[in-house]
């Protein structure tokens, strides 16, 4: 079988794959982007929380 046959033929599966792996990355690009501003995932707030340290490093 040659090569080309085979993407060819699963086409579909690389283009849905890529579309997913797009997604995933655009997700964790803005969670990053979120974390790195200091917004926090838990949305209570840091002031009494006992791990702002470790989230917030300053």
């Amino acid at each position: 079988m040659n090569p080309l046959d085979f993407i060819i033929a699963n086409a579909g599966s690389f283009i849905v794959g890529a579309l997913l792996l797009g997604i995933v990355l655009a997700i964790l690009w803005r969670m990053y982007k979120k974390h790195k501003a200091g917004n926090t995932s838990c949305g209570c707030g840091c002031t009494n929380c006992p791990s702002a340290s470790i989230c917030h490093k300053k």
